[in-house]
């Protein structure tokens, strides 16, 4: 799912990965179930915003939560939901 502006993550994202080019990317909520898991490709050689502030969001080995991170220039992050209000996010270059 190639993305060129900002984008927010739809139900038909579960399972699938998104590339985004600019405008960062939205994790809303009460979109996701338990088990379902997105993995974003960072296709540029910009930070992408990731926005996360409707579902609580961890950061792996981070024990607090995260309402936004930067996924770094030609960074890969995944998404996983351990409930539909709960996501850990994990990859290179995520901050």
């Amino acid at each position: 799912n190639s993305q060129t502006s900002a984008y927010s993550l739809v139900a038909t994202d579960a399972g699938k990965h998104i590339s985004i080019t600019t405008g960062g990317v939205t994790i809303p909520a009460s979109v996701f179930a338990t088990g379902d898991a997105i993995t974003i490709v960072n296709d540029s050689a910009s930070d992408q915003t990731i926005t996360c502030s409707a579902v609580t969001t961890y950061l792996a080995n981070d024990t607090s939560t995260k309402t936004s991170l930067t996924l770094k220039a030609r960074g890969i992050a995944t998404f996983l939901f351990v409930s539909a209000t709960v996501v850990y996010g994990a990859g290179a270059g995520l901050e």
